[in-house]
Protein backbone atom coordinates (compact mmCIF):
# COMPACT_ATOMS: atom_id res chain seq x y z
CA UNK A 1 0.00 0.00 0.00
CA UNK A 2 1.21 3.49 -0.84
CA UNK A 3 -0.31 6.99 -0.43
CA UNK A 4 -1.32 9.67 2.06
CA UNK A 5 -4.58 8.91 3.71
CA UNK A 6 -7.21 10.40 6.60
CA UNK A 7 -9.08 8.35 8.81
CA UNK A 8 -12.70 9.56 10.92
CA UNK A 9 -13.41 7.57 13.62
CA UNK A 10 -16.78 9.73 14.62
CA UNK A 11 -17.80 8.04 17.76
CA UNK A 12 -20.24 8.68 20.43
CA UNK A 13 -18.48 10.70 22.83
CA UNK A 14 -15.49 11.79 21.12
CA UNK A 15 -14.39 12.93 17.42
CA UNK A 16 -10.73 11.10 16.27
CA UNK A 17 -9.02 11.64 12.95
CA UNK A 18 -5.61 10.76 11.81
CA UNK A 19 -3.73 12.01 8.96
CA UNK A 20 -1.01 9.14 7.24
CA UNK A 21 2.16 9.77 5.27
CA UNK A 22 2.72 7.29 2.45
CA UNK A 23 4.76 5.07 4.92
CA UNK A 24 1.87 4.49 7.16
CA UNK A 25 2.92 7.08 9.82
CA UNK A 26 0.67 9.56 11.63
CA UNK A 27 1.74 12.73 10.36
CA UNK A 28 -1.15 14.47 12.54
CA UNK A 29 -3.78 13.60 14.66
CA UNK A 30 -6.94 15.47 16.32
CA UNK A 31 -9.29 13.84 19.32
CA UNK A 32 -11.90 16.36 20.25
CA UNK A 33 -15.63 15.96 21.99
CA UNK A 34 -18.16 14.81 19.32
CA UNK A 35 -20.65 17.34 18.36
CA UNK A 36 -24.39 16.57 17.34
CA UNK A 37 -23.48 17.83 13.67
CA UNK A 38 -20.92 14.90 12.71
CA UNK A 39 -20.66 16.60 9.14
CA UNK A 40 -19.72 20.37 9.91
CA UNK A 41 -17.70 19.11 13.12
CA UNK A 42 -15.75 16.80 10.01
CA UNK A 43 -15.51 19.55 7.70
CA UNK A 44 -13.93 21.86 10.24
CA UNK A 45 -11.68 19.59 11.72
CA UNK A 46 -9.86 17.82 8.71
CA UNK A 47 -9.75 21.54 6.85
CA UNK A 48 -7.31 22.52 9.96
CA UNK A 49 -6.03 19.36 9.60
CA UNK A 50 -5.34 19.57 5.82
CA UNK A 51 -3.27 22.90 6.68
CA UNK A 52 -1.35 22.04 9.59
CA UNK A 53 -0.08 19.52 7.21
CA UNK A 54 -0.06 20.77 3.74
CA UNK A 55 -2.80 17.41 2.57
CA UNK A 56 -4.40 18.22 -0.32
CA UNK A 57 -8.38 18.24 -0.62
CA UNK A 58 -8.18 14.92 -2.52
CA UNK A 59 -6.28 12.56 -0.35
CA UNK A 60 -8.91 10.01 0.18
CA UNK A 61 -10.84 9.60 3.16
CA UNK A 62 -11.82 6.73 5.28
CA UNK A 63 -14.75 6.87 8.44
CA UNK A 64 -15.39 4.65 11.46
CA UNK A 65 -17.59 5.09 14.61
CA UNK A 66 -21.11 5.53 15.31
CA UNK A 67 -21.76 8.52 12.89
CA UNK A 68 -19.66 7.19 9.47
CA UNK A 69 -22.01 7.35 7.43
CA UNK A 70 -22.74 11.21 8.41
CA UNK A 71 -18.82 11.88 7.87
CA UNK A 72 -18.93 12.13 4.30
CA UNK A 73 -15.83 10.05 3.38
CA UNK A 74 -14.97 7.82 0.17
CA UNK A 75 -15.03 4.40 2.54
CA UNK A 76 -17.58 3.80 5.60
CA UNK A 77 -16.03 1.35 7.24
CA UNK A 78 -17.02 -1.23 10.61
CA UNK A 79 -15.59 -0.72 13.74
CA UNK A 80 -14.71 -4.38 13.80
CA UNK A 81 -12.24 -3.70 10.64
CA UNK A 82 -10.64 -0.74 11.53
CA UNK A 83 -9.81 -1.38 15.25
CA UNK A 84 -8.98 -4.96 14.35
CA UNK A 85 -6.31 -3.09 11.51
CA UNK A 86 -5.16 0.07 13.48
CA UNK A 87 -4.12 -2.79 16.43
CA UNK A 88 -2.67 -4.76 14.04
CA UNK A 89 -0.50 -2.05 12.18
CA UNK A 90 0.86 -1.24 15.88
CA UNK A 91 1.39 -4.45 17.29
CA UNK A 92 2.68 -6.71 13.91
CA UNK A 93 0.79 -9.47 16.02
CA UNK A 94 -2.58 -11.17 16.62
CA UNK A 95 -4.43 -11.51 20.04
CA UNK A 96 -7.04 -9.94 21.62
CA UNK A 97 -8.61 -6.55 21.33
CA UNK A 98 -10.71 -5.03 24.31
CA UNK A 99 -11.92 -1.58 23.13
CA UNK A 100 -14.22 0.05 25.74
CA UNK A 101 -15.96 2.88 24.04
CA UNK A 102 -18.17 5.54 24.97
CA UNK A 103 -21.11 3.95 23.95
CA UNK A 104 -20.36 0.05 23.05
CA UNK A 105 -17.50 -2.28 24.18
CA UNK A 106 -15.93 -4.65 21.36
CA UNK A 107 -14.18 -7.44 21.97
CA UNK A 108 -11.72 -8.63 18.78
CA UNK A 109 -10.21 -11.86 18.60
CA UNK A 110 -7.25 -11.30 15.91
CA UNK A 111 -5.20 -13.67 14.06
CA UNK A 112 -1.63 -13.34 13.46
CA UNK A 113 -1.72 -12.09 10.16
CA UNK A 114 -4.06 -9.17 12.08
CA UNK A 115 -7.17 -10.88 10.19
CA UNK A 116 -10.82 -11.23 12.53
CA UNK A 117 -10.93 -14.46 13.60
CA UNK A 118 -14.10 -13.45 15.95
CA UNK A 119 -15.89 -10.61 17.65
CA UNK A 120 -18.40 -9.89 20.52
CA UNK A 121 -19.84 -6.76 20.99
CA UNK A 122 -22.04 -5.02 24.20
CA UNK A 123 -23.95 -1.98 22.06
CA UNK A 124 -27.47 -2.55 23.89
CA UNK A 125 -26.52 -1.31 27.37
CA UNK A 126 -24.37 1.36 28.97
CA UNK A 127 -23.51 -0.56 31.90
CA UNK A 128 -20.39 -2.41 30.00
CA UNK A 129 -18.90 1.37 28.66
CA UNK A 130 -17.29 4.11 29.41
CA UNK A 131 -20.98 6.11 29.55
CA UNK A 132 -21.63 3.36 33.09
CA UNK A 133 -18.03 5.08 34.30
CA UNK A 134 -18.42 8.86 33.34
CA UNK A 135 -22.31 8.74 35.49
CA UNK A 136 -20.81 7.23 38.15
CA UNK A 137 -18.11 9.29 38.50
CA UNK A 138 -20.13 12.35 38.51
CA UNK A 139 -22.77 11.35 41.15
CA UNK A 140 -19.57 10.56 43.49
CA UNK A 141 -18.76 14.12 42.29
CA UNK A 142 -14.30 12.63 41.25
CA UNK A 143 -12.60 14.04 38.30
CA UNK A 144 -11.23 11.36 35.68
CA UNK A 145 -7.87 12.06 36.86
CA UNK A 146 -8.02 11.38 40.85
CA UNK A 147 -9.58 8.00 39.87
CA UNK A 148 -6.16 6.37 39.97
CA UNK A 149 -4.79 7.40 43.13
CA UNK A 150 -8.17 7.14 44.87
CA UNK A 151 -8.62 3.52 43.88
CA UNK A 152 -5.04 2.81 44.51
CA UNK A 153 -5.76 3.59 48.36
CA UNK A 154 -9.46 1.86 48.90
CA UNK A 155 -8.85 -0.63 51.32
CA UNK A 156 -11.42 -3.18 49.93
CA UNK A 157 -14.13 -2.82 47.10
CA UNK A 158 -17.72 -2.17 47.32
CA UNK A 159 -19.39 -4.03 46.03
CA UNK A 160 -21.73 -2.26 42.81
CA UNK A 161 -23.79 -4.95 42.10
CA UNK A 162 -26.55 -3.52 39.59
CA UNK A 163 -26.55 -4.18 36.26
CA UNK A 164 -28.30 -1.14 34.45
CA UNK A 165 -26.57 1.87 34.54
CA UNK A 166 -29.84 3.90 35.86
CA UNK A 167 -29.97 1.49 39.02
CA UNK A 168 -26.13 1.52 40.39
CA UNK A 169 -26.62 4.83 40.07
CA UNK A 170 -29.30 4.68 42.70
CA UNK A 171 -27.47 1.81 44.11
CA UNK A 172 -23.90 4.28 44.46
CA UNK A 173 -26.33 6.86 45.86
CA UNK A 174 -27.17 4.47 49.18
CA UNK A 175 -23.90 3.31 49.47
CA UNK A 176 -22.88 7.01 50.05
CA UNK A 177 -25.74 7.70 52.52
CA UNK A 178 -24.91 4.50 54.31
CA UNK A 179 -21.19 5.95 54.90
CA UNK A 180 -19.51 3.71 52.72
CA UNK A 181 -15.51 5.35 51.57
CA UNK A 182 -15.48 6.62 48.41
CA UNK A 183 -12.57 4.94 47.40
CA UNK A 184 -14.27 1.78 48.55
CA UNK A 185 -17.14 2.34 46.11
CA UNK A 186 -14.65 3.48 42.60
CA UNK A 187 -12.71 0.27 43.19
CA UNK A 188 -16.13 -1.38 42.99
CA UNK A 189 -17.07 0.46 40.38
CA UNK A 190 -14.19 -0.85 38.24
CA UNK A 191 -14.75 -4.08 39.36
CA UNK A 192 -18.19 -4.60 38.39
CA UNK A 193 -17.16 -2.67 34.47
CA UNK A 194 -14.20 -5.07 34.30
CA UNK A 195 -16.56 -8.45 35.17
CA UNK A 196 -19.05 -7.65 32.81
CA UNK A 197 -16.47 -6.47 29.66
CA UNK A 198 -14.40 -9.93 31.11
CA UNK A 199 -17.98 -11.51 30.20
CA UNK A 200 -17.92 -10.39 26.73
CA UNK A 201 -14.73 -11.67 26.14
CA UNK A 202 -15.22 -15.52 26.67
CA UNK A 203 -13.03 -17.87 26.46
CA UNK A 204 -9.37 -16.42 25.61
CA UNK A 205 -7.25 -18.12 23.43
CA UNK A 206 -4.26 -19.53 25.94
CA UNK A 207 -1.49 -17.13 25.96
CA UNK A 208 -2.55 -14.46 23.39
CA UNK A 209 -1.85 -11.42 24.45
CA UNK A 210 -4.38 -8.41 24.82
CA UNK A 211 -5.00 -5.51 24.07
CA UNK A 212 -6.92 -2.73 24.76
CA UNK A 213 -7.98 0.72 23.04
CA UNK A 214 -10.51 3.49 23.43
CA UNK A 215 -10.83 6.59 25.57
CA UNK A 216 -11.11 3.95 29.06
CA UNK A 217 -7.49 2.86 28.22
CA UNK A 218 -6.42 5.98 29.51
CA UNK A 219 -7.31 4.99 32.71
CA UNK A 220 -5.22 3.20 34.91
CA UNK A 221 -7.65 2.19 37.35
CA UNK A 222 -9.69 0.22 34.90
CA UNK A 223 -6.82 -1.51 33.29
CA UNK A 224 -5.79 -2.96 36.48
CA UNK A 225 -9.83 -4.54 37.11
CA UNK A 226 -9.55 -5.66 33.69
CA UNK A 227 -6.04 -7.33 33.78
CA UNK A 228 -7.73 -8.44 37.77
CA UNK A 229 -10.92 -9.91 35.36
CA UNK A 230 -9.27 -11.53 32.61
CA UNK A 231 -6.32 -13.33 34.88
CA UNK A 232 -3.79 -11.74 31.99
CA UNK A 233 -1.67 -9.02 31.86
CA UNK A 234 -3.52 -6.03 29.29
CA UNK A 235 -1.32 -3.99 27.25
CA UNK A 236 -2.87 -0.36 26.35
CA UNK A 237 -2.03 0.14 22.91
CA UNK A 238 0.29 3.62 22.12
CA UNK A 239 -2.43 6.94 21.34
CA UNK A 240 -5.54 4.43 22.31
CA UNK A 241 -7.92 6.66 21.12
CA UNK A 242 -6.92 6.71 17.63
CA UNK A 243 -6.77 3.00 17.24
CA UNK A 244 -10.01 2.97 15.18
CA UNK A 245 -9.06 6.35 12.67
CA UNK A 246 -6.16 4.53 12.41
CA UNK A 247 -7.86 1.29 10.95
CA UNK A 248 -10.05 3.61 8.90
CA UNK A 249 -7.01 5.26 7.27
CA UNK A 250 -5.39 1.99 6.35
CA UNK A 251 -8.44 1.36 4.86
CA UNK A 252 -8.88 3.95 2.06
CA UNK A 253 -5.09 4.02 1.39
Amino acid sequence: MSGVAIGVDAGSTTWKAVILDDQGQVLASRVAPAEPLVDQQTRVELARLRERTSTSSDVPVGATGYGRKRVGAQRAITEITCHARGAFHITGAGGVLVDVGGQDSKIIHMGPDGSVLDFAMNDKCAAGTGRFLEVLLGRLQVAWEDVPALVASARSAVSVSSTCTVFAESEVISLVAEGEPVEGILKGVHQSLASRVAGLAGLLPPGGAVYMSGGVALGRAMVDALAAALGRPVTVLAEPQLVGALGAALSVR
